[in-house]
């Protein structure tokens, strides 16, 4: 066997075991939400929806009228984000724990300019005009929908993960334990 083949197949177990320990911890914090932050997190869930759909006109409203099509990219980066500020919101309800707020405030921002239409929104016409909304923001917008999203996550580890060490034991990693 050669070195590759031996670091191939080491680093897939490693991951294995983070991830592992990951989805634990995860599954802890969010079996603590209870029924209060179930409920939290469905009505943010929704706020997020209407406080970013209705704006870029993903919702139809007669305050907002869209330039552009809604793209395919934009409902996947609007529902997944919303999802994602639901959960965030709902953590908020389960305990005091400190971490991701401004991460989270910070995806829900990326999210807007995200699934905005890129005509529509005037701080990027009044700085790159409309033909450079449309040439150099269009594109970039898939970038940071993707942003928002890894905020988002970021955000929601960060909270869950105070959550789990405040209140409750989570197994550690098979590698801590194997060092310790």
């Amino acid at each position: 066997m050669n070195g590759a083949t031996t670091a191939a197949t080491y680093v897939p177990a490693r991951w294995k075991n983070r991830l592992s320990f990951l989805a634990t911890q995860w599954r802890a914090g969010l079996g603590l939400f209870g029924l209060r932050g179930w409920v939290v997190a469905a009505i943010a869930a929704v706020l997020a929806l209407v406080l970013v759909g209705i704006p870029t006109g993903m919702i139809d409203n007669p305050f907002f009228a869209r330039q552009t099509a809604v793209r395919i990219q934009d409902y996947v980066i609007w529902t997944t984000t919303a999802l994602l500020m639901g959960l965030v919101g709902g953590s908020f309800a389960v305990r005091r724990a400190k971490g991701g707020e401004g991460r989270g405030a910070s995806g829900g921002l990326l999210s807007y300019f995200a699934t905005g239409c890129p005509i529509c929104n005037k701080l990027v016409v009044s700085v790159l005009g409309v033909s450079g909304a449309l040439t150099y923001f269009a594109p970039v917008q898939l970038y940071l929908g993707i942003a928002s999203i890894a905020l988002l996550l970021w955000s929601l580890h960060l909270r869950l993960s105070a959550m789990t060490r405040s209140c409750c034991v989570v197994p550690a990693p098979v590698e801590a334990r194997a060092k310790g």
